[in-house]
């Protein structure tokens, strides 16, 4: 059993009352974040036109989708969650019979939590979304925003710090691929006359 980093999740987890458990359920909300991916869209279009957003909202799908499949491997379930059954999945830190009365949980979730698909999904979104922006402050903001929302899934006793490092891990890969599919695209694009020139931001 996998107990190095409870102490660490330990002094992460905290109950500190009724109105930061709401800002952080609220925080661990996609739909709470809308305004960033819309944001995030309309710089992607303003820097580079119709066709740059097509390709960014491709290559983002394809890196949020393969970050989320693979992170439902190592937690059995989703897509792709029957393709290596015999993982010995961790259990939830609300689940851990370790930590029984030590854990702060607001809601109960799924049984198991490695890996973490928030930090993963997150992550890449980050590795397909800043190189295609290019403003400081839009990638200080998604940094910031996908440290929140990775704390508030320990917060709310959903992952261990281990559990959302491997997620990070697994969205750096996905973005990556992702990207190196859009830049191969792009490229062939250009090459065939499709876009025109070659200036069109890379996702």
């Amino acid at each position: 059993m996998c107990t190095f980093d409870h102490e660490l999740f330990l002094a992460l987890n905290f109950d500190g009352g009724p109105v930061v458990d709401r800002i952080m359920v609220l925080c661990s909300t996609p739909a709470a974040w809308a305004w960033l991916y819309i944001l995030m869209l309309w710089l992607v279009w303003r820097r580079g036109g119709w066709r740059a957003l097509l390709l960014f909202a491709a290559a983002a799908a394809a890196a949020l989708g393969l970050a989320d499949m693979v992170a439902g491997i190592f937690k059995h379930s989703g897509l792709l969650g029957g393709l290596w059954p015999s993982f010995p999945a961790r259990l939830r830190p609300m689940h851990t019979p370790e930590l029984e009365g030590l854990v702060h949980a607001v809601r109960d979730g799924g049984r198991y939590g490695t890996v973490s698909a928030h930090a993963a999904t997150m992550t890449a979104l980050c590795v397909t979304a800043i190189p295609a922006v290019r403003r400081r402050w839009f990638s200080a903001l998604i940094l910031v925003a996908t440290a929140v929302i990775c704390y508030s899934r320990i917060y709310l006793a959903y992952h261990f710090p281990v559990d959302i490092a491997l997620g990070v891990v697994v969205g750096l890969l996905s973005g990556a691929a992702a990207r190196l599919a859009a830049e191969a695209v792009r490229r062939k694009a250009c090459r065939s006359g499709a876009t025109g020139s070659g200036d069109v931001p890379v996702p």
